[in-house]
């Protein structure tokens, strides 16, 4: 919900209605709604037009995007701090076999 939120703020810090920047991504009103209060899942490809749109930096928007993601994913998973732990791990050991 960090994406849905931040979008809210961005959308109303620019004096934006949700009609109008559904528009922008050719959506409905609805839809764009949903993804501001995190029931839905907004689509990568929107991700450079609400960055240009809002004027915050994409790297941000994606680091928000992409926690969502993982967050629906673990949320409900017992395990789900310990998982992010060892991904974390693998992760920082991938990277480190691909510089």
């Amino acid at each position: 919900m960090l994406f849905g939120n931040k979008l809210r703020g961005l959308r109303e810090q620019n004096g934006l209605v949700l009609r109008k920047v559904a528009a922008v991504l050719d959506i409905d009103t609805a839809t764009l709604s949903k993804i501001e209060l995190g029931d839905r899942q907004a689509k990568r490809e929107y991700l450079p037009i609400l960055s240009e749109l809002y004027g915050i930096n994409l790297k941000e928007l994606e680091k928000l995007w992409l926690t969502d993601k993982v967050y629906d994913i673990i949320e409900e998973e017992e395990q789900g701090l310990n998982v992010l732990k060892e991904a974390a791990i693998f992760y920082k050991k991938s990277q480190k076999v691909h510089q």
